[in-house]
């Protein structure tokens, strides 16, 4: 039986251009260890991707003919030899990437800009771009094809006459056409998830914060929010939302602020209020979950689901991310054991990365972390950060089990836990076969 051949190298002169090598393979990154893909994770590249170069940094190729990984530098065209540069992939939202992109980071010249880094190589047999991943969600509401901005901005303007005076319709204006936020463009489509911006503090000091990030680091995606929005202002905008929207969900806690639990009072009074106004929709909460007093105040003013971002389930790589001040990772444990006692869909933002997610102490750490919390949902959302950056904090340097072959083990010992990456409805937090809802068909 012929053997299906490996995909290809992919590498990019300075310009930017991106070619195909005639011979070296395709190589993926876990932790600072080169490997080769393994076949059940090479999917074709999702619609909406995109390709981009890792600037000034030579990608690492699998050199069949050698038999070993190497680096490569140059390339000769004719007589003339190229210098060129690594090729990685952003993927669309609902993959979760199993491979960082195979290069020399010691060579890296600059702090890589906050997006998720994946392998990704050229399938000369099929002639797409594939890349070392798995779907891990199946909404199609986030992709980008979705959000035609011609379509948006008259909306924005009729909304910004619709409220004259509340201040968080003129914030997520902004967050809609200048920062792209998916989340706030559905509040001006009227569908879907809408946020809730409330808090200009947090008192985390995550490394891959994407508001707020020292001067000599990466720039942040978004400015955080400047103000406490009132009762008033939350309510007038989303009741609406809650009564109108298809699939209505309004969240607390999103890109452009700090942590809402830093305005619990607040979040909590604009709750009691919406619920009060309308039995339909669902109203989430995004946070660090670093108070549990406050989490049982919120579950009480009757929120529907929680949902606590972590990059580890380990208190080591947990604090050596988020940076806690003035709270402990225990106080974040107990918080996601309160909300699923209080009876709420309760979900971890588990902030993955090839070679530490899929690190065996990490592993068993997280099948214990299941066990002893009981949550209900792991949305495996890829972290953006510069792996190499990423990587020397948290100490990884040696390859993990695989990221797929993590979720088999964690799916085999709770079949009952759910992979996402995305909030969802009240009506569908336990979909009809929810325990055999991964692998994805059709990816």
């Amino acid at each position: 039986m012929k053997r299906k051949r490996l995909p290809k190298l992919l590498y990019a002169d300075s310009q930017g251009n991106i070619y195909d090598h005639p011979y070296l393979t395709m190589a993926g990154m876990s932790a600072n260890e080169a490997v080769l893909p393994e076949s059940v994770e090479l999917i074709p590249l999702p619609e909406d991707s995109r390709l981009f170069t890792i600037p000034d940094t030579p990608p690492v190729a699998w050199d069949e003919r050698e038999g070993r990984f190497r680096t490569v530098s140059h390339v000769k065209e004719g007589r003339r030899s190229m210098k060129i540069q690594a090729v990685s992939a952003f993927m669309a939202p609902g993959y979760m990437r199993t491979l960082l992109p195979a290069c020399e980071y010691a060579e890296k010249r600059v702090h890589l800009p906050l997006w998720s880094y994946t392998a990704v190589g050229w399938d000369e047999e099929t002639e797409r771009f594939v890349v070392a991943a798995t779907r891990v969600d199946a909404n199609e509401n986030w992709l980008p094809k979705n959000y035609d901005d011609r379509k948006l901005d008259p909306l924005v303007r009729k909304m910004l006459a619709e409220f004259p005076k509340n201040r968080l319709i003129e914030q997520l204006s902004r967050c809609a056409v200048d920062y792209h936020c998916f989340a706030a463009k559905n509040l001006f489509f009227r569908r879907w998830e809408a946020p809730i911006p409330t808090s200009p503090v947090c008192n985390s000091r995550c490394l891959g914060c994407i508001s707020l990030q020292p001067s000599d680091c990466c720039p942040s995606n978004h400015e955080r929010i400047p103000f406490v929005p009132t009762p008033e202002e939350i309510v007038e905008l989303m009741l609406p939302h809650l009564l109108q929207a298809p699939e209505p969900i309004v969240s607390y806690g999103q890109g452009c602020e700090g942590d809402p639990i830093m305005q619990a009072d607040t979040v909590a009074e604009a709750t009691r209020r919406l619920k009060a106004g309308s039995s339909r929709g669902t109203v989430n909460f995004n946070s660090n979950g670093s108070m549990p007093d406050r989490i049982r105040m919120l579950c009480d003013a009757g929120m529907d689901s929680m949902r606590f971002s972590m990059n580890s389930v380990q208190e080591g790589f947990y604090n050596n991310y988020y940076r806690p001040k003035g709270y402990r990772f225990a106080d974040v444990v107990e918080s996601v054991k309160t909300a699923k006692e209080r009876g709420l869909f309760t979900m971890i933002n588990y902030l993955v990365s090839p070679g530490v997610t899929d690190s065996p102490s990490e592993v068993e750490a997280l099948l214990k972390f299941i066990d002893t919390t009981g949550v209900d949902m792991l949305q495996m959302r890829n972290l953006s950060i510069d792996p190499a950056f990423y990587n020397e904090r948290m100490g990884a340097e040696k390859r993990g089990i695989g990221m797929y072959r993590m979720l088999q083990e964690v799916k085999l010992a709770f079949p009952k836990i759910q992979y996402g990456y995305f909030n969802r409805t009240r009506e569908n937090f336990f979909p009809e076969g929810y325990e055999k809802g991964w692998p994805i068909s059709g990816t």
